[in-house]
Order: structure tokens, then C-alpha cells, then sequence
């Protein structure tokens, strides 16, 4: 996809069927975090994802999975955008906008994620949802899909009237960057690095979150292993990712952000979910709220349209790697693969796939990889979580 790059200047890649940019010589077009220079100091392999100049990997995409699921690894998620919703009105507005219930959110720190939907019922995007408290939301939205979302979200305050203020939080003297911690040891390794951080968040359960200071820090992640997504303002994110550095929190890149998370059955919007997609059919029913009477964008559209496909994983069986895109025979018909890689953790290789309704976990199907059909097993998708092999 054309991301405004020059491409005579870049070389196309991909990673878990996620296409990349290698960057062959200088490019300033690209958005950058503030811990770019950190990552160039460490020898990372910048690339292009979604406008922004990301570090692949330190090296050793592979080690850097294995530091997340045996000890602790760190992640520069600044990319991705901080969106505070305040105002009389902000419940009401998340109500109707979101298709997870925020009304599920009454004590100051619970998070929760959601799906924002578009009137045919397809995802904008996936979104976590922190209660500051009172009227303030924080969302945090996907990089790829920030500008976009901010335009919808702001198109739907002003047509349903609320008082509310949207406030992106990526510049000036407000922009806050983002980092997460994740593995077995992240919560030690973060209260070496913010040992005034320790007794608010040594006390917090999964999905919640608190303040300290300037900070926000949630027990959440994107790994399938423990740890913390700590965002903070931009000028005090160097000094902690030095801080994490020296505390034993090993640099991760993309590269590893995407296996573990394939390992975990996690889903990456633009691959097993977009517009045209229903969350119903990419295995995030759990994130729509059909029951309440309240109305959102999409209800109707999700109720008159119910479930098409199951949302499952595949483990190989054959020698190969499976990939996005690649054909999926079983007894009930055709499916197709989402997200695919070799898995470090299983040393096989696993994928996320859109099967017919009536797939089942058991069943052998057979992946079309360079035009030979090999087997593979439908298993649930959730593969790895906490350190240990669940499938």
C-alpha cells in the first residue's frame, strides 16, 4: 500500500502477512516517535508501518519473543493514539457510538475493550476504553486507523448533538507517548524503574488501571502474558525506556509484537477485521453488548445479518508456513486464513481462520501453500497465553 513513501527509496516485506517498508536510505516523510533516536542507538531495523518509522527488531526477532514469554520485553507503542472524551455527555456518546456497553464501566480505572462499528455492521476499528472517572474516557486507537476514527468519532458527536470534546493526544505539550512491559517479570522490572508507581499498581487486577502522577498505568497487553501499558507525557518517555533498559526490560520490536500476539489469538485490525468485516464472524462477539436496550452504530445491521463464519485456529501439521490469504478446504466448505506464522514458542507454525459455521475444534482441514495442500488441525484460537502451550 501506498503510504506516500518514495519506492524507489523502499523495499516491501511482510511479517505475519503484515506488509513493511525496509528502509534503504534516509527518509524524513515518515512520523516518528519520540523514542526514535533510542531505537536507531540500539541498532533496530526501522521500518514503515502505517506512516510510522518503527523499529522490526533489535537484532533477533526471535529472542525478543522469548524474553516476552520468559522474562520481560518492552515496546515503543507510541505510534498508536490516546484520545481523550470528556464532557457532560461522554457516557452517552461512548453508549451509542461503541458496540461494547460502557456502562460497564462505573470504578475509575476498569477498562474495556470494544469494537466501533459502522452502520453495515463492519469494524472501524478495535479500541480499549479506560474510566478515568466521572465523565473522562481515554481511548486508545490504532495507529493505522487514528485519522479516520477521529473524523468518524467527531462526525457523530456533532450529528447526535452531545457536549462532548474529543482530544487527540499526539502533539505539543499534551502528547503522551506509550509503552508497554510484558512478560512473567514486567511488573518487577516497571516498579525497579517507577518505584513510586508500585503501591497503586501492584493492587490492580487485569483490565484495570491507575493514576499516579502523570502517569496511567494499566495492566493490559497485547501478548497473552502479564505486565503493564504505561502511557506518560512525551518528554518523560526517553528517561523511562532508559530506566526500563537498565532494569532488565529487553527492546522489542514489531516483529516479536506480532508472533506473540498470533500466539495468543489476539486480532490485528487490517488483517482478521476491517470495514467489511462483522466482529461477529472475526471471533469478537465477546466485545458486543446485543442484549442491553441501548442502541448503537451497527445493532441493526448485526441483527439482521447474524453470524456467518467461526472464528478458530489452525495448527500445521505438515511442514510449511502457513500465511494471510492462504485457501482453507474443509468437510463444510471453503475458508481462508487471516493472520499466519511459524510460532517460536510451539516451533510449528499457527494461524487465525475464517472457517464455515459448522467448522469444529478437531477438525483436519487443508491449506493451500504454494499450491500443495497440506493438513492442519482447527484448534481454538488461543495458543499460548502466560507462558504455557494451551492447544
Amino acid at each position: 500500500m501506498d503510504r506516500g513513501v518514495d519506492s524507489n527509496r523502499v523495499r516491501p516485506f511482510a511479517v505475519s502477512g503484515i506488509h513493511f517498508n525496509t528502509f534503504l536510505s534516509g527518509i524524513d516523510t515518515m512520523q516518528k516517535t519520540v523514542l526514535n533516536e533510542e531505537h536507531r542507538r540500539s541498532g533496530a531495523r526501522m521500518v514503515d508501518f502505517a506512516g510510522w518509522e518503527m523499529p522490526l527488531h533489535y537484532g533477533s526477532q526471535i529472542e525478543e519473543h522469548h524474553a516476552v514469554r520468559r522474562d520481560a520485553g518492552m515496546f515503543d507503542v507510541s505510534h498508536m493514539c490516546a484520545v481523550d472524551v470528556a464532557g457532560d455527555d461522554a457516557r452517552a456518546f461512548l453508549r451509542r457510538l461503541l458496540a461494547n456497553n460502557v456502562d460497564r464501566l462505573q470504578l475509575p480505572g476498569k477498562a474495556l475493550y470494544s469494537t466501533m462499528l459502522n452502520e453495515a455492521g463492519g469494524v472501524i476499528d478495535d479500541l480499549i476504553v479506560y474510566h478515568l472517572g466521572e465523565e473522562d474516557f481515554r481511548i486508545v486507537i490504532n495507529a493505522a486507523t487514528a485519522a479516520n476514527d477521529l473524523r468518524w468519532m467527531t462526525a457523530r458527536r456533532d450529528e447526535w448533538g452531545l457536549a462532548v470534546t474529543i482530544s487527540a493526544r499526539r502533539e505539543g505539550a499534551d502528547a503522551l507517548a506509550m509503552i508497554a512491559v510484558q512478560g512473567p517479570q514486567a511488573r518487577q522490572k516497571v516498579w525497579q524503574a517507577l518505584p513510586e508507581c508500585q503501591p497503586a499498581s501492584a493492587a490492580l487486577q487485569p483490565f484495570f488501571a491507575a493514576t499516579v502522577g502523570e502517569h496511567l498505568i494499566a495492566r493490559t497487553g497485547y501478548t497473552g502474558e502479564d505486565g503493564y501499558e504505561i502511557t506518560l507525557p512525551a518528554a518523560q518517555a526517553v528517561r523511562l525506556w532508559q530506566r526500563l533498559a537498565e532494569a532488565g526490560a529487553r527492546p522489542c520490536g514489531l516483529g516479536a509484537r506480532d508472533t506473540l500476539r498470533l500466539e495468543a489469538g489476539m486480532n490485528l485490525y487490517g488483517q482478521d477485521m476491517d470495514e467489511s468485516v462483522s466482529p461477529l464472524d472475526a471471533g469478537l462477539a465477546w466485545t458486543v453488548d446485543l442484549a442491553a436496550p441501548r442502541d448503537f452504530v451497527g445493532k441493526a445491521a448485526l441483527l439482521a445479518k447474524p453470524q456467518q463464519h467461526r472464528f478458530l485456529g489452525l495448527l500445521l501439521l505438515d511442514r510449511g508456513v502457513l500465511r494471510a490469504h492462504q485457501r482453507v478446504d474443509s468437510a463444510h466448505g471453503p475458508g481462508e486464513i487471516t493472520s499466519g506464522s511459524f510460532s517460536p514458542t510451539l516451533q510449528q507454525s499457527i494461524a487465525l481462520a475464517r472457517l464455515p459455521l459448522p467448522a469444529a475444534v478437531g477438525d483436519v482441514v487443508q491449506v493451500s501453500v504454494r499450491d500443495r495442500p497440506l493438513a492442519a488441525r482447527v484448534v481454538k484460537p488461543c495458543f499460548v497465553r502466560n507462558g504455557s502451550i494451551l492447544v
